[in-house]
């Protein structure tokens, strides 16, 4: 019996880009193919970004063909779609371990690999870092290229343009900046720039035109073969016919396009063209976002991303049992916290004609789909813009509207001076809600969202406060409407408790009060002050310790700014040891801000400690891994109350 003949064949040949250099250019579309059943069949059971790396497969082959990367640069902006570049670059033996711990990157990352420049997940810098590397190699006297690929969403960027104009008034830097125009971002691209591709895409003219010209000029008798070699002028010419005052000619690019981005042909004759040239140059390639993805065409994110596939559970093993093994799972089946979100402001958006929506290019992610459909005058896209996304709320609430900006905690970073110039000095009531907010998992260093409460904290006048399950986000919500400054609600990645779901708590609801805490359960062995989410772990390892005899109060924070003083310092004066907790960094986290009042109105008779997130980066890992390398699930909580139980109060503290 013959054995089965290899799916991939060409791939099989492929393990770096000089393999990839042997293959015959009119074999590269098989190889495309081929490429495209590889990410599919993977993704589909690992998860990731899917659409967006589809899209550029034969970009991504036509770059390495040609160009050297290992000595070139080579920048994704974003970096989800590198997927085909990953398993052209020496790494497609590991391709099955992408965003798992010891892992693949979800993304592009300069530890991994010599072929990524830049470990990159946020969108529009691209052009800026190719830029730098373009002019630090002409200071140094390296002689090679420097490439971008930026999406049609991403050059929606303000920094994106930034960098554009930067470029264009140089002439020595050698630079092409790849616009990869294919409508999409996760949604669809929003937008004047958005609109003005359209227009040029639906002008096939200007290709038609060129292929004209050269055959009417190479038909001249004696002269026609020789003047053709000098026909930059006359398609310089049709072009600006077709196009007028094209865009990126006026920033001082040379312009190549449009470009089918699926023809390789094509594609490698641009490319071999630009390679020739010295200064600055833009080539516009147009893709479809998931060519490949089955349905992709009817989907509204075009297949950006797919969940994994769920793992078989192995068979259970009898074992001793283990005191400190968690009560629960860490997370329960039902809806996630961004829905709860998206489910609650309906309801006040409903209630309230000022209340409006605004997201910066994720509406899905954000959980604002159904919102979008349901009050689409009161929805807005600001594209991949999120310090415009924050200086435009604060223009609504200056008008007296009531603006909601739904933004991963990592991208309002983004949009930092904007929250301070724009929001927090004019005193308007933008609310701020922050998704993602803590460890995300698979996704990794660049998304991880750590550090919003240090970076917001220090911000006069800004009210920030955290749910324990999604009722009270519903509730926080509707209180931060009422402000009459800026709020910030953080919630996390993943499923929230509802109704009568948090572990051991089943007491009456208090009213959200700004600045008070409210206490759980009681317990005479220790507290346990919790911000957000991480009551949830607070009450497992309270239901832990009550095993062993050992009692601890767990109190849900709430508010981080302003902080219940008084509460804080009655519940350190009730117990000998408190425990702080939190899924953020640990330097100018709540713990922080709990150790400032402290220090400010102190001694107190408590032993206090801060859990939180190390000073690290944390690579791509699921959630409970990383949960349990930052030492942060319920058993490490209860561990702090097994270890040296009680301890003398310090001399002079108050009783």
């Amino acid at each position: 019996m013959e054995p089965l003949s290899s799916p991939t064949p060409l791939f099989d040949r492929v393990n770096s880009p000089d393999d990839l250099k042997k293959i015959p250019r009119d074999q590269l579309p098989v190889l495309a193919a081929e490429l495209r059943k590889v990410i599919l069949d993977t993704v589909s059971v690992t998860g990731g970004h899917l659409g967006s790396g589809m899209g550029v497969v034969e970009l991504t082959i036509a770059l390495h063909y040609l160009f050297d990367f290992k000595n070139d640069r080579l920048v994704w902006d974003v970096g989800h779609q590198c997927y085909p570049h990953k398993l052209l670059t020496e790494r497609k033996d590991r391709f099955h371990t992408l965003r798992q711990k010891g892992g693949l990157s979800g993304f592009t990352n300069r530890h991994e690999s010599e072929y990524d420049a830049y470990l990159m997940g946020h969108a529009g810098t691209a052009a800026s870092a190719a830029l730098g590397i373009a002019m630090g190699d002409r200071m140094l006297g390296n002689p090679r290229h420097s490439v971008a690929v930026v999406g049609d969403a991403a050059m929606g960027c303000g920094v994106a343009f930034e960098a554009l104009n930067h470029a264009g008034s140089l002439e020595k830097d050698r630079l092409l900046v790849i616009l990869n125009d294919n409508r999409w971002s996760i949604a669809k691209t929003v937008g004047a720039l958005s609109r003005y591709l359209n227009q040029v895409r639906s002008g096939p003219f200007y290709n038609k035109a060129k292929d004209a010209v050269h055959h009417l000029i190479q038909s001249i008798p004696l002269i026609g073969k020789g003047l053709d070699q000098r026909l930059e002028d006359a398609v310089d010419m049709v072009k600006n016919m077709v196009v007028p005052g094209h865009v990126f000619e006026a920033l001082g690019f040379r312009y190549f396009g449009p470009i089918n981005g699926h023809d390789i042909d094509e594609l490698l004759a641009a490319m071999e063209r630009i390679q020739k040239l010295d200064g600055v140059v833009l080539m516009h390639v147009q893709t479809e976002k998931g060519k490949g993805v089955p349905g992709s065409e009817n989907r509204y994110d075009r297949a950006h991303a797919a969940k994994p596939q769920p793992k078989k559970k192995p068979e259970k093993v009898p074992v001793e049992p283990c005191v400190l093994q968690p009560v629960v799972p860490i997370s329960k089946p039902g809806r996630s916290w961004t829905e709860w979100f998206g489910e609650g402001l309906s309801a006040l958006t409903e209630q309230d004609p000022r209340v409006l929506a605004i997201t910066a290019a994720m509406p899905d992610g954000t959980g604002l789909m159904e919102y979008r459909d349901k009050f689409p005058d009161r929805f807005i896209d600001a594209g991949i813009a999120e310090q415009h996304a924050v200086a435009l709320a604060s223009g609504l609430a200056t008008a007296g509207m009531r603006p909601v900006c739904a933004i991963y905690s990592t991208f309002l970073q983004r949009g930092y001076d904007q929250v301070f110039q724009e929001v927090v000095l004019q005193k308007v009531p933008v609310v701020f809600a922050m998704d993602r907010g803590g460890l995300v998992g698979e996704d990794g260093a660049t998304h991880n969202g750590l550090y919003d409460i240090a970076y917001l904290r220090c911000m006069p006048g800004l009210t920030l406060m955290s749910p324990k399950d999604g009722p009270e986000l519903h509730e926080m919500l509707q209180f931060a409407l009422t402000l009459p400054g800026a709020s910030g609600i953080r919630y996390a990645r993943g499923n929230a408790p509802g109704h009568g779901e948090l572990l051991g708590w089943h007491g009456r609801r208090q009213p959200v009060e700004l600045g008070k805490m409210e206490i759980l359960r009681p317990g005479n062995d220790g507290a346990v002050l919790a911000y957000g989410h991480m009551v949830q772990t607070a009450l497992e390892a309270a239901a832990l310790l009550d095993k062993r005899g050992i009692h601890i109060e767990v109190v849900n924070a709430r508010f981080c700014k302003p902080l219940d003083q008084q509460g804080v310092l009655a519940l350190a004066d009730r117990h000998d040891r408190l425990v702080t907790l939190e899924d953020h960094a640990v330097m100018g986290g709540f713990g922080s801000a709990v150790l400032e009042c402290l220090a400010a109105h102190g001694p107190v008779r408590a032993q206090v400690q801060v859990m939180g997130v190390p000073d690290e980066i944390l690579e791509h890992m699921s959630r409970n891994q990383v949960l349990e390398h930052c030492g942060l699930t319920a058993a490490h909580v209860a561990e702090r109350f097994l270890a040296e139980r009680f301890v003398t109060p310090p001399a002079g503290a108050r009783r």
